[in-house]
């Protein structure tokens, strides 16, 4: 994908115009307080710039920027087509600053600038084109009532929505709330991640230089427990979607109910099952596949194939397999183009993925493959990709969401053994299995209890999907239709014709 060098990338990148002031009222400005946290690098441990950290002062005034923009109408009112042209617009400013953005994700981030370069900004901008494209095609309905009265069934914009998205995957968790709140006519606050908050940043101006109204989109950086708390807790937002952990969605939850039970839609964590029958139709390609589900953006993934269920029979040759496929995920400097495993997010992250791995050894998990830190002359975080065997589906390393580059691989004898260890986890985002045979495909996909199973594939999907998961992986969908669900009011107007 990428044409540059890794020296060229490293130029580009030491040339780069950091935004890191807050986004409020069609403005950069610092934070209230004054107050900034340092942006540092993972690639190599070095301090990018200096963010702003916003807290109470700065959400106050940005909900109320939000609020007066709504009811304004100066987008909620806008016709649908006129909201189309600016979005499409929005996602063609995302397209012509790709380079500058997937830098700014691979630098801030640690993700692989191919990754960034041929995935994650391409299909921020495919997110918001794809719902700026929907805007004109959802109708309204007639209810088919009696002859003296007319029903309609009407979707109006919610008003104030608080989006706060995580770090792994900054502006594509960000575009799947911008495209369908701002398709919708919905003023939206966008907290990102303190850990990776360039990108959200810096595509706010574009988004006005689109022609999006000033106050219908404000970037507020800052931590969760003072600017996303009180976003929350704000009774002014009338509505918060949330992509993260499942600790911090519950808290959100209780923030909602104790101020004026906005709505919350929550896409949380993951421990997905992903299940191998001794009759896949390519065991190599399974076992590359099961790889690339851990392997893949440092297995910083929510839907991250983390526990691999295997059947007995095929065991060892399986386990053979895929020992030759995590070699091709060993880590390496996030701007070179061979590179298909970068640096985990930073040092916090580093450390408490270091601890799973020691607290599987002590559980009695048997390491095979790696389970250290590597590069460390670099002064980044990178940690080699790392196999346990033998693994019981109740420790914590099966259990628990690690956020890394971690595989348990956990045997099991027959289909009602794998479906029931597939199930026993508190979560229920993803699931995957691999076979041969069709009713076996459709009968154990319906059972297991998640948002999103893929058959003889791993991560599989596209905007037409709905994406989200079951149990305490969250509730709502995002892509799709089904998201714009999620930032609308249905409203019912009875009309008396006699």
């Amino acid at each position: 994908m990428a044409t540059r060098t890794r020296a060229q990338w490293q130029a580009m990148a030491d040339g780069l115009e950091i935004r890191s002031q807050a986004w409020i009222n069609g403005e950069y400005t610092d934070a209230a307080s004054g107050e900034t946290f340092d942006c540092i690098s993972p690639v190599d441990g070095k301090l990018l710039t200096r963010v702003a950290s916003c807290d109470e002062a700065d959400v106050n005034r940005a909900v109320s920027a939000a609020r007066s923009t709504f009811e304004s109408g100066a987008w909620a009112r806008k016709s649908p087509a006129a909201r189309k042209k600016i979005l499409q617009a929005f996602a063609s400013k995302i397209d012509e600053h790709l380079e500058e953005l997937a830098l700014l994700e691979s630098i801030d981030m640690g993700k692989p600038i191919n990754d960034a370069l041929g995935d994650d900004i391409p299909s921020s901008a495919n997110c918001i084109r794809w719902c700026a494209e929907a805007i004109d095609k959802i109708y309204d309905e007639v209810a088919p009532v009696g002859e003296d009265s007319l029903a309609l069934v009407t979707r109006e914009a919610v008003g104030v929505v608080a989006a706060i998205v995580p770090w792994n995957f900054p502006l594509s968790m960000a575009s799947w709330k911008l495209g369908p709140t701002l398709a919708t006519g919905n003023s939206v606050i966008l907290k990102p991640s303190e850990k990776s908050p360039l990108t959200a940043i810096r595509v706010a101006e574009l988004a006005e230089e689109a022609g999006l109204p000033k106050g219908v989109l404000q970037v507020l950086p800052g931590f969760g427990h003072t600017a996303g708390k009180a976003l929350a807790l704000h009774p002014d937002v009338d509505c918060l979607a949330f992509t993260g952990s499942t600790k911090v969605a519950r808290q959100l939850m209780i923030y909602a109910g104790e101020s004026n039970m906005k709505r919350v839609w929550l896409e949380a964590g993951g421990k997905s099952p992903h299940i191998v029958f001794a009759d896949a139709p390519d065991l190599e390609k399974a076992a590359s596949y099961a790889a690339m589900a851990i392997g893949y953006n440092q297995g910083e993934v929510c839907t991250a194939g983390s526990r691999l269920l295997v059947e007995a029979s095929i065991h060892d040759e399986f386990i053979s397999l895929l020992k030759k496929h995590m070699e091709t995920w060993r880590p390496g400097h996030p701007l070179d183009p061979e590179t298909t495993s970068g640096a985990i997010v930073d040092d916090i992250q580093t450390r408490n993925v270091l601890r799973y791995i020691e607290t599987g050894k002590q559980e009695g998990a048997k390491l095979v493959m790696g389970g250290s830190r590597v590069m460390e002359e670099t002064g980044g975080y990178y940690i080699e990709p790392t196999v346990f065997d033998q693994v019981d589906n109740q420790m914590a390393i099966a259990q628990e969401e690690i956020f890394g580059p971690v595989l348990s691989v956990i045997s099991f004898n027959d289909e009602e053994e794998a479906i029931r260890i597939a199930n026993d986890t508190d979560y229920g985002l993803a699931a995957a299995l691999w076979t041969s045979n069709l009713s076996r495909a459709h009968q154990v996909s319906r059972r297991l209890r998640a948002g999103s199973v893929f058959i003889n594939n791993y991560h599989g999907g596209d905007m037409t999907v709905p994406f989200g998961g079951f149990k305490q992986s969250g509730n709502g969908r995002d892509k799709s239709l089904h998201a714009f669900d999620k930032y609308t009011e249905l409203k019912s107007t009875w009309i008396a014709l006699d």
